[in-house]
C-alpha cells in the first residue's frame, strides 16, 4: 500500500489517511493505478517461459492485491522469469495446494466484515491456516504479505502459525526535515538491510542496495528467521489513522511533548523477514506495495510512482530475488 506520506508539496499526512480509510473498502483502487509503462522484461530469466515453478496468488479471500488487479505487474514479471503464474480462487485445502510450488498471499481480508466496521475478524479459518502451514512445513514455499490496517489483523493467526507477531497498526519513522514518514528506506548505507541470500541474489548484478516501502506494519521475527528490512531504532506504530496524524503534528512542533504518547513500540524490529520452516521456506513483507508497480494520480494533477517502478530502488531486483530463493527450496 501507498498513503502519500513524504511527499511533502500535496499535504501528505491528510492524504495518507484518506487513501488508508479508502483501501479498507476497496475504494483506493480508483485511485491507485497499475502502471502500464511498467517494464517487465527480464534478461537473465531463471527459467525458460512457462517452463518454472507454478506461483499461486491467492484471490480467495477478498485481496487488495491480486494477479489481474493491484499485482498485474508482479504477475507479469513472474512470467517473463519464467514462472507459471495462477490465481488460487478456492479456500485453501490440500488439494488446492498440491501442485502449487510457491504461494502468494497479499493483503487478505474479510471483506464483508470490514465494512460493517469490525476489523478483527481474521481472513483464514483455523483450519486453512492448519493447512497452510503444514503444506509449507512438507516443503511447500510461501511469500505472506501483510500490510497496514486492517491486513495485519486479517493475518494474524496465519501468521502465528508460523512465530510471525504482526503489528497491525501503520508504522512510521522520523524525517529529517521534521514530521514523519511511512514511506520507508532499508539500504546498505542506513544498515537497514540484512544478510541474506535474498538480498545477495545469484551475482553482483542482483546485489540489493536499497529498498523502499510504502506505507505497512511492522513485524515480529521468530528465532531462527533473518531480518531483511530491520526497522531503525526510532520507528513506531500508530495503532489509528488519528493516531498517526497526532504524531506528525507532534513532530511538525505544534505539541513536542505529546511526542511518542499517541504510538507504541512496534511489534518487532522487521518490516520483511525469510525463513525455513520444517522442509519449506518462508517471506513474510508488512508492506505490499513494493512489490506493485502503480501511479497515484492527486486532484491537482501531480502523480507519484510507488512500488518497482519508483526510481531509485532495488524493489523490482528484490521480486525476482524472492521467488528465486522461494522456488529453489522445492
Amino acid at each position: 500500500m501507498v498513503r502519500g506520506i513524504g511527499f511533502d508539496k500535496v499535504n501528505p499526512m491528510r492524504l495518507a489517511l484518506v487513501f488508508a480509510a479508502l483501501a479498507a473498502v476497496q475504494v483506493a483502487a480508483q485511485q491507485q493505478v497499475v502502471d502500464q509503462s511498467f517494464n517487465t522484461a527480464v534478461v537473465n530469466a531463471a527459467f525458460p517461459r512457462g517452463k518454472g515453478p507454478v506461483v499461486a496468488i491467492d484471490e480467495a479471500h477478498s485481496n487488495f492485491h491480486t494477479a489481474g488487479g493491484q499485482y498485474r505487474p508482479l504477475a507479469d514479471l513472474l512470467s517473463a522469469d519464467g514462472y507459471r503464474v495462477v490465481a488460487s480462487t478456492h479456500k485453501f485445502d490440500a488439494g488446492v495446494l498440491a501442485d502449487v510450488n510457491v504461494l502468494v498471499i497479499a493483503n487478505a481480508r474479510d471483506l464483508a466484515a470490514i465494512l460493517s466496521g469490525d476489523l478483527s475478524k481474521p481472513a483464514f479459518t483455523e483450519r486453512e491456516c492448519n493447512v497452510v502451514r503444514d503444506w509449507v512445513r512438507a516443503g511447500g514455499s510461501m511469500l505472506l504479505i501483510a500490510d497496514h490496517a486492517p491486513f495485519g489483523q486479517a493475518a494474524a493467526t496465519l501468521g502465528e502459525r508460523f512465530g510471525v507477531a504482526m503489528g497491525k497498526g501503520w508504522t512510521f519513522d522520523r524525517t529529517t526535515g521534521g514530521g514523519i514518514t511511512t514511506q520507508l528506506d532499508f539500504s546498505r548505507d542506513n544498515g537497514l538491510l540484512g544478510d541474506h541470500a535474498i538480498l545477495r541474489g545469484r551475482g553482483a548484478g542482483e546485489t540489493i542496495r536499497r529498498l523502499r516501502s510504502f506505507t505497512g506494519q511492522s513485524l515480529g521475527a521468530p528465532a531462527g528467521a533473518t531480518v531483511l528490512m530491520r526497522l531503525s531504532p526510532t520507528a513506531r506504530d500508530a495503532m489509528t489513522p488519528a493516531d498517526l496524524d497526532a504524531e506528525d503534528a507532534a513532530a511538525r512542533g505544534s505539541d513536542p511533548a505529546s511526542r511518542g504518547t499517541h504510538s507504541v513500540a512496534p511489534a518487532g524490529p522487521a518490516q520483511g523477514i525469510a525463513m525455513a520452516f520444517g522442509a519449506g521456506r518462508v517471506v513474510v513483507l508488512g508492506e505490499a506495495a513494493m512489490l506493485s508497480a502503480q501511479v497515484i494520480r492527486y486532484p491537482d494533477g501531480k502523480a507519484m510512482q510507488f512500488g518497482m517502478n519508483a526510481p531509485g530502488n532495488d524493489d523490482r531486483q528484490f521480486a525476482l530475488n524472492v521467488f528465486h530463493w522461494l522456488s529453489s527450496g522445492r
